[in-house]
């Protein structure tokens, strides 16, 4: 944060399709990265919203996680970063929850991954019907 590097190091990642009861479908996206020394599981969930059915994904940064939630935000961005190229948005609530935003872009540079890109391509036709 504040132009400060981190280093990130992808361990695993994979991807799924949820069906739920109402027809909606989701997509999982799990990526357990290892950064600055802190290795932990994330998982971002994208959905279509909105007017326009846009895809969006969003994971809430954990308040048990090491250094809390905004360190943990400021990881999963970094992650996010890394794979994608993009930073994603981080959304500060009045909750005192922390939500990452990705869009489209990042979900197409999460496509370019062998582990991710089939799911995300059913998810894509499937949601374009």
């Amino acid at each position: 944060m504040e132009g400060r590097k981190h280093v990130v190091k992808v361990i695993s990642g994979g991807a799924e399709l949820e069906k739920k009861p109402d027809g909606r479908a989701l997509l999982r996206i799990r990526i357990t990265a290892e950064v600055d020394g802190v290795r932990r599981e994330y998982v971002i969930t994208y959905g279509r919203y909105g007017e326009d059915n846009v895809a969006l994904g969003f994971a809430a940064a954990r308040a048990n996680a090491p250094g809390g939630r905004e360190a943990d935000a400021e990881r999963l961005a970094a992650v996010v970063e890394a794979l994608t190229g993009k930073r994603p948005k981080i959304h500060r609530r009045s909750d005192g929850r922390i939500m990452i935003e990705c869009g489209r872009s990042h979900l197409d540079g999460f496509a370019r991954y062998a582990e991710l890109a089939d799911a995300i391509r059913r998810w894509l036709e499937e949601m374009d019907r």
